[in-house]
């Protein structure tokens, strides 16, 4: 009887079994059914891309900039350290390695727990099923999400190696502060590569997928400490490291803190052009697919263009007096140390200065607070330049204590000094910009659109349009060479009145000083910068076949004045228009197009663009044009074998290009660029240029490989003051950022056709000079336009000689007065 009843209830069981079992394959179907559109396939799943930022370099491989919401720097399974992984797998996965990609009892405790307790705990998930969360799925807390990413785990068991999941894992995870994969976060938390960190470190990282937020160990440094001291003792129960090893680690202090990813070199303004221009092509895509750019950028080049413009800033703004402590000023009576703190850390810093607040003053001294929480005491020397800043043109009295510059609850800004500690300094507000080109093919290695573009992302290189003054004389020169004048040429710099058509009244221009020289060699008159002689050449040459002629150098004739200004550089031209024209000097007569972006790859390397900039190349071999609009192909050899390239096209004679070379040397040697000659350089030439009132003031200047052009002045076009001029504020940024260019370079001089010919001349009429003449200097000419001899009269000669010789001391010494 019992036996019968036993056996029944086995068989009732068994249905009741086979129905439970029935019901589950059901359900498990159901799901899957409902679920098996959201499960990627084989090649899905072989196919992974990870969101790499963009990416952009030097041409020597510094970073410039990085681009893209996700940090993250993808490594291989074989570049994951040991104690990272083993890490990984104590803190998330123990059993990865053995498991199907589910853990049945981690779910069947999480499970466990909802019944229990009525919510949703966590946990259950393993390493592979957090990998198809993070590339398949979204986060919401789901069952219809949990169940797909069980079956998703099964299939990447299925489809790839433990290896490939744990690669992709390590790769994918977040770990905070927009840091995605394990060695974006070595470098934000600890500011190194992964294979850099010690033991204790990297448990500390190893716990952070858990809760980012919570465990971020800049944020909670204790009780991500908690988290990293429980992982490490993990790794020890399960024999991952010996008793040695995890003593150190959990004695070890927290060392992280927020790196962020740091630029190799300060350059936001190429950054941002870089981006904007390859943004046109590829839209978002640009901030996760991978790219890498390779710019021509120079790194130490543009290291030294950095400074320079902050020297050069810095210089002017210091010598035009001091504005006073910064608006907001803290009471140190009624404010309490935390408000004063607080006050500091909130206004905005720049590179390494720091705010600071000043507590007391002395006579020769000050205590001040600064931003950080430290004090320092501030020297008389660092502050006794501060004269009061009444307008652009005047200062106030030279302090004499340090009570006449500061008051106690003053906010001022310090910058750090080698040898003062700290250097009372304040926010400019004038702005520098600095180009540098090859000029030979276009390729700019230095750019600097501001004095600081976190403040200001306005990039005065391209998007700022100025009048370059006499900057722009030399192309207006040139235009008068290849018509026929020579260096010689005399034009008469007296007064002059032009009833222009296309000026709004009767135009009476003037010299700077309001002096006149009477008749002037044109390379007097360029050296010296004759605004008269400017302008009467132009209206000699004609204003529509000059403004044909300055195409030659990328101006756009219809962006330029028609009128007689264009002589004297009223034309608005962004600085590098004007480098892009000077390198045509430069280059001994060819037009070449300024390029930044040199090769762009894409994650895998493969080339996405390649730059082939026009080049010169005075040996190649040139080829037969296939079509008129295409450019001249040369053929040179390299290493590698015949290779071609476009040439760039000649669009200056090269007589009259090493003429106009020649006579702006002879700015550096006796005009107004003569403070380069601290160079120490006999190959360099250059111009300066200052608009009416200072608004603007340039230089620009190269040798035979580099030319480099500087724009000062102020956004909203205010003078910048008397007794400035192009020679004295951005002439000595362009000599700061030329030393070094030109540092170790051997000599780079235009070259000299052999066609020309030097003869010697009457400095006072351009003639030719007399055989015997004592004030004769040579000259340089195009064989076709040397003077004519003249003959020798022996009394005229006399009476000559000695009128000419007095004269021209006369000059000597005005010239002397004039610099």
């Amino acid at each position: 009887m019992n036996w019968f009843y036993m056996v029944k209830a086995f068989k009732i069981l068994f249905i009741l079994s086979l129905l439970g079992a029935l019901c589950a394959v059901g359900i498990t179907y159901a799901v899957y059914y409902n679920v098996k559109d959201r499960i990627p396939t084989v090649a899905e799943l072989k196919d992974i891309e990870l969101r790499i930022p963009l990416r952009i370099y030097t041409a020597d491989n510094q970073l410039i900039g990085e681009f893209g919401e996700q940090r993250r720097s993808p490594i291989s399974h074989s570049e994951i350290p040991k104690n990272l992984e083993h890490a990984i797998l104590a803190a998330e996965d123990t059993n990865f390695y053995h498991h199907p990609g589910v853990d049945v009892l981690g779910l069947g405790r999480a499970v466990v727990q909802l019944i229990t307790t009525g919510e949703k705990q966590g946990g259950g998930s393993t390493i592979t099923m957090q990998v198809a969360r993070n590339y398949f799925l979204s986060f919401e807390q789901t069952y219809t999400r949990k169940f797909t990413e069980i079956f998703i785990a099964l299939k990447m068991e299925r489809e790839l190696s433990k290896h490939e999941i744990l690669e992709l894992y390590v790769n994918k995870i977040y770990l905070g502060n927009r840091a995605y994969g394990f060695e974006a976060a070595a470098q934000v938390y600890y500011g190194k590569n992964l294979v850099d960190l010690n033991l204790a470190q990297l448990a500390m990282i190893a716990g952070l997928p858990k809760a980012p937020s919570r465990y971020n160990p800049v944020v909670n440094p204790s009780r991500a400490l908690i988290r990293r001291n429980w992982i490490l003792q993990r790794m020890l129960s399960l024999g991952m490291i010996d008793k040695v090893a995890y003593q150190t680690a959990v004695e070890a202090p927290v060392t992280s803190k927020n790196h962020g990813i740091t630029p190799d070199i300060e350059a936001g303004y190429i950054a941002e052009m870089v981006r904007s221009e390859l943004y046109s092509t590829f839209g978002d895509d640009l901030y996760s697919t991978g790219m890498t750019v390779h710019t021509t950028i120079d790194a130490g080049r543009q290291k030294a263009a950095n400074q320079a413009v902050f020297n050069g800033v810095l210089s002017y703004d210091t010598r035009h007096g001091y504005r006073g402590s910064i608006e907001t000023r803290i009471d140190l009576i009624d404010a309490p140390l935390e408000e004063q703190e607080k006050v500091l850390q909130e206004i905005p810093r720049f590179s390494n200065w720091q705010t600071a607040l000043v507590i007391a003053t002395e006579e020769t001294n000050a205590d001040v607070r600064l931003a950080d929480g430290s004090r320092a005491t501030l020297l008389w020397d660092a502050v006794k330049w501060a004269k009061p800043y009444i307008d652009e043109n005047s200062q106030g009295q030279s302090p004499t204590t340090m009570e006449d510059v500061l008051v106690p609850g003053d906010i001022i800004r310090l910058r750090p000094d080698e040898t003062l500690g700290w250097v009372l300094t304040q926010k400019p507000t004038v702005q520098t910009a600095l180009i540098s080109l090859n000029s030979k093919n276009g390729g700019i290695q230095a750019l600097v659109g501001g004095f600081n573009f976190y403040e200001n992302k306005f990039n005065r290189i391209t998007q700022s349009k100025r009048q370059p003054g006499s900057n722009f004389k030399p192309f207006v020169y040139a235009s008068a060479l290849s018509r026929g004048y020579t260096a010689a040429s005399i034009i008469n710099d007296a007064p002059v009145v032009f009833n222009d058509t296309n000026l709004a009244s009767a135009w009476r221009p003037t010299n700077d000083g309001g002096r006149f020289y009477g008749p002037t060699r044109l390379r007097q008159a360029l050296y010296r910068s004759q605004n008269i002689v400017s302008v009467r050449l132009l209206d000699e040459l004609g204003i529509r076949p000059t403004l044909n002629f300055l195409r030659r150098f990328g101006f756009d004739p219809d962006e330029l004045p028609h009128n007689l200004s264009l002589s004297l550089g009223s034309a608005n031209l962004s600085p590098l228009q004007i480098a892009t024209g000077y390198a045509v000097f430069s280059n001994g007569g060819y037009q070449i197009q300024p390029y930044l972006i040199d090769k762009v790859v894409d994650r895998n390397n493969e080339v996405l663009f390649q730059a082939n900039p026009l080049t010169v190349c005075i040996t190649c071999t040139t080829l037969e044009k296939t079509t008129n609009n295409e450019p001249q192909m040369g053929l040179f050899e390299t290493n590698d074998g015949i290779q071609s390239l476009p040439l760039a096209p000649q669009v200056l004679d090269p007589e009259v290009n090493y003429i106009i070379y020649d006579m702006m040397r002879d700015v550096i040697k006796y005009g107004t660029g003569r403070r380069a000659l601290v160079l120490r350089r006999d190959d360099i030439a250059g111009k300066t240029g200052t608009t009416n009132d200072g608004r603007d003031a340039w230089f620009s200047g190269f040798n035979g490989d580099i030319v480099t052009s500087v724009w000062s002045g102020f956004d909203n076009s205010s003078p910048l003051g008397r007794g400035e001029w192009g020679g004295s504020v951005s002439l000595p940024p362009w000599i700061d950022y030329m030393r070094y260019a030109l540092k170790d370079t051997p000599s780079s001089f235009v070259t000299k056709p052999s066609s020309l010919v030097t003869v010697r001349i009457d400095p006072k009429t351009g003639e030719r000079a007399l055989p015997g003449q004592a004030n004769a200097i040579f000259e340089i000419f195009r064989k076709d336009h040397v003077p004519p001899e003249r003959e020798l009269n022996l009394p005229a000669l006399n009476n000559n000689v000695g009128n000419e010789a007095q004269e021209e001391k006369q000059e000597n010494t005005a010239l002397e007065n004039l610099f």
